[in-house]
């Protein structure tokens, strides 16, 4: 029995203090809260949301830019959460306004923490 706890044991033992190298090697960096908004609007926009198929940084594709849409709500002091819920009208290009329709079957059923996470994710695109 003292034959297979010894080799046990220092098994443990070297496991754990490799463990603890590596947490020291790399400390976990804590995040701001804005920082965990906004990867959480990254993933949102580029998973689930499926809004990387239309939208673009600053190149039109089917839709706007994701940079002419957050300078234009923006000016307009508008709402992202509310046009992507049907709570109000486009104010980008009306023109796609059937073709973005097509998604608020995804977007109206995001839970709010993630369409406010989108908004700023969209919204960290304007030129200010």
């Amino acid at each position: 029995m003292k034959k297979i706890v010894l080799p046990l044991a220092a098994l443990v033992l070297v496991a754990c203090k490799k463990e603890e190298e590596k947490a020291a090697l790399y400390p976990e960096i804590k995040k701001s809260p804005e920082e965990v908004t906004l990867e959480l609007g990254k993933e949102v926009f580029d998973g689930k949301g499926m809004c990387y198929s239309c939208h673009k940084p600053d190149q039109k594709v089917i839709g706007p830019s994701i940079a002419d849409i957050a300078k234009i709500y923006k000016e307009k002091d508008a709402s992202i959460t509310d046009f992507l819920t049907e709570k109000s009208g486009p104010i980008v290009d009306p023109t796609q306004y059937s073709v973005m329709k097509t998604n608020f079957a995804i977007t109206k059923n995001l839970p709010e923490e993630e369409l406010k996470a989108l908004e700023t994710y969209i919204l960290s695109f304007s030129k200010k």
